[in-house]
């Protein structure tokens, strides 16, 4: 098969998915083509040299470069299926796409709604799960409501900063409902980009301003005294071969912190942050996974999903702290690793991937469209 790895994006995790696409492209069982197809930071595609992935494949620790060459934009015609995809005058001819973009524009629903218009089969999530997902505040009202604890919080919009008695009473309201140290953070964007610790009045303020410069709506939320735990998942909830739905929950690792708090710099530069599995009892395992599995059904997920929690050091409580639906897959990334740890090779876990997506897509094409 041939297989559109689609890597960059116009993202404030762009380098991050040019480590995780160069990990994948690399763990792509070699019975299939590869083709990549490379993002800019201002969203615009381009295929990319079969030289370049050869270069990944030959240094295990080289990224993926975005190249930008005349005549290789890609053009996109709805409805197409394999032969949606263009460069010039080749039609590219993919049967499945591999989507490994994190936050904005690769996990929101955007780039899931460009292939199901396409009508070909994708890696990961379907467009409305991705784009409950990346919306942190959205995700935490769903669990809420399914009784699935979830980290309090107060939610900032854009409107409410510039009504200044509403947006003075929303932050004393955190601050006096929650207390301090607080986390800010972005509700919809990744890799801790504009999340910061707050530990009193000043360092909110400016947590908030930064934090508005990534999102429209932000989440001002309880400093839980926690040990930070993670899940993988894969299977789909909507598709069942067989007649039977499939889910795994891997995990939980657990993310052993060497900063204040588990930021860009911990997620993506030090090798040694992740313990795995965790060390934790039997029954809290069990516990977690079972929430990361009830999580996962709820929000309709399929493909993949790294579920994230919070075991409370003080009360023993778990809290579900986020659902990624493209979760990292560098080198040290707790995905891969957790799958790994249980038997599933990264190479077999792209390959599970890849049969999901056509799974999902084949028993999607089946429903009706029209009457």
């Amino acid at each position: 098969m041939t297989i559109a790895l689609i890597y960059g994006g116009k993202s404030g995790e762009h380098e991050v998915s040019l480590m995780s696409g160069a990990a994948v492209a690399r763990h792509i069982d070699k019975k299939h083509t590869i083709i990549l197809i490379g993002i800019t930071k201002d969203g615009r595609w381009f295929l990319q040299d079969d030289a370049e992935l050869g270069r990944v494949r030959a240094d295990a620790k080289a990224a993926l470069k975005v190249t930008e060459k005349e005549g290789a934009e890609i053009r996109i015609a709805p409805g197409m299926k394999n032969a949606a995809f263009s460069a010039g005058n080749r039609i590219l001819d993919i049967d499945v796409a591999f989507p490994v973009l994190h936050g904005t524009n690769g996990e929101d629903g955007t780039i899931q709604g460009l292939f199901e218009t396409a009508d070909i089969p994708y890696v990961g999530c379907s467009v409305a799960s991705s784009a409950l997902t990346m919306d942190k505040e959205k995700t935490k009202v769903v669990l809420q409501t399914a009784g699935i604890r979830i980290v309090p919080y107060v939610t900032l919009r854009r409107a409410d900063v510039l009504d200044s008695r509403a947006y003075d009473a929303l932050v004393e309201k955190a601050v006096s409902t929650l207390g301090f140290p607080l986390f800010v953070k972005p509700s919809a964007a990744g890799s801790s980009n504009g999340a910061a610790k707050a530990e009193n009045a000043k360092a909110l303020s400016v947590a908030l301003a930064d934090a508005f410069l990534w999102d429209d709506k932000v989440l001002i939320e309880k400093a839980i005294n926690a040990r930070e735990l993670e899940c993988a998942v894969t299977g789909n909830t909507t598709a069942a071969e067989g007649g039977r739905e499939s889910v795994t929950v891997y995990g939980p690792g657990e993310i052993v912190l060497t900063h204040e708090f588990y930021d860009y710099n911990a997620k993506y530069k030090d090798s040694d942050g992740v313990r795995i599995p965790a060390d934790i009892s039997e029954n809290v395992r069990e516990k977690i996974r079972s929430i990361a599995l009830n999580a996962y059904k709820i929000v309709d997920a399929s493909g993949l999903s790294r579920i994230d929690f919070f075991l409370d050091k003080d009360s023993g409580e778990i809290y579900l702290n986020e659902i990624n639906s493209m979760p990292g897959f560098t080198a040290i990334s707790m995905f891969p690793k957790a799958c790994e740890s249980e038997g599933l090779s990264f190479t077999c876990l792209t390959e599970l991937l890849i049969e999901e997506a056509i799974l999902r897509r084949k028993e999607r094409s089946v429903l009706k469209t029209s009457r």
